[in-house]
């Protein structure tokens, strides 16, 4: 028999018919039993959870059957208040899928603290830029009779400073000034 007479047989085109109409059922089950087993078509809306407290985010979170996952603190925002969410991913709005994480940011407690750096004889337009580098805020400068046109002593809400204290972020650092008039 040649292989075109095989081809064109009754034998080989039942078998073939057989074959496609087994692949479409096979085919047809496999994607029913994904739809049922994968909630096709079912989804949860992401509520917006930005500036509430963590305990209301995990109510809200899982009256929606979703799943909370806390991620590293970002940079403190005043904006906003302590330890409350400050960022979420997915974002609000978004249709996911039944326990699904969603991924929240905190705001810390406060601002991080920073090393006060050794600005002590330095002139004030050396001084100015090096604190405001780190995020502190000058404060009153004061100027005193002295030899020397340097920064001579600093001091945070009254308080003497030393150079290597740390303060948080955004502190207002008062400065005593020498004017060089002596």
């Amino acid at each position: 028999m040649s292989f075109v007479k095989f081809i064109s047989s009754k034998v080989f085109l039942k078998q073939l018919a057989i074959a496609i109409v087994a692949v479409l059922v096979l085919g047809f089950l496999a994607l029913k039993w994904l739809d049922a087993t994968t909630n096709h078509g079912d989804f949860r809306v992401v509520p917006d959870l930005k500036g509430k407290s963590l305990k209301t985010a995990d109510i809200e979170l899982n009256d929606n059957d979703l799943v909370m996952e806390i991620q590293d603190s970002a940079n403190y925002n005043p904006n906003y208040p302590k330890y409350s969410v400050i960022e979420q991913n997915p974002k609000a709005g978004s249709e996911v899928k039944e326990d699904r994480k969603i991924y929240l940011i905190l705001n810390p407690s406060g601002y991080r603290k920073v090393e006060v750096p050794n600005i002590l004889k330095r002139t004030l337009r050396q001084a100015k830029p090096t604190l405001e580098a780190l995020e502190f805020k000058i404060g009153n400068i004061t100027y005193v009779d002295a030899i020397g046109e340097g920064v001579m002593s600093m001091s945070f809400d009254g308080k003497k400073l030393q150079p290597g204290t740390k303060l948080p972020l955004t502190s207002e650092i008062d400065l005593v000034v020498g004017n060089g008039n002596l």
